[in-house]
């Protein structure tokens, strides 16, 4: 046990560096947020793709929270939304209802090709439209579903480290 005390002691921190801040400004609200944002995540309807995806975002290869976005549970507690599928109509006024609950200032983000254009479920019976029909929408994230790259990317848009 004790070697290997030794060699973890010897060898370091044996992770990758992170990569270089973003480059293009985020949205207007970002500089706001102070580097950290508390995020909560609304599903309007989608085929739960995105959801993997997005949990691949915060799980330990991708980890989003290294970057100071953290996921919660209450849209009270949140800063920025992260909004997947296209707004079907029972999920209309509870998107509406979560997008008030988010304090001042609040970033919304589409996430998936179905959030911003409603993808593959467009001109569907149930589905009202994309979530810019609903609520204001301040990044898009392209993608079917996007990858946990793409996802901690926009995220880092919104944090700016």
């Amino acid at each position: 046990m004790l070697s290997l005390w030794r060699a973890i002691r010897r060898l370091g921190r044996a992770a990758e560096p992170a990569p270089a801040p973003p480059v293009p400004a985020g949205p207007a609200v970002a500089a706001e947020l102070a580097g950290s944002v508390q995020v909560r995540h609304v599903d309007a309807g989608s085929c739960n793709g995105c959801e993997l995806e997005i949990g691949a975002a915060f799980g330990p290869v991708y980890d989003a929270e290294r970057y100071g976005a953290r996921l919660v549970a209450s849209p009270r507690h949140a800063d920025a939304l992260v909004v997947t599928g296209a707004v079907t109509r029972n999920m209309v006024e509870p998107l509406r209802r979560t997008y008030e609950a988010v304090g001042e200032p609040k970033v919304v983000v589409a996430v998936g090709d179905c959030a911003r254009n409603c993808g593959v479920f467009a001109e569907a019976y149930g589905v009202v439209g994309a979530v810019a029909d609903v609520v204001p929408v301040d990044l898009e994230v392209v993608g079917c579903p996007p990858r946990p790259e793409t996802i901690v990317a926009a995220l880092r848009l919104c944090t700016g480290r």
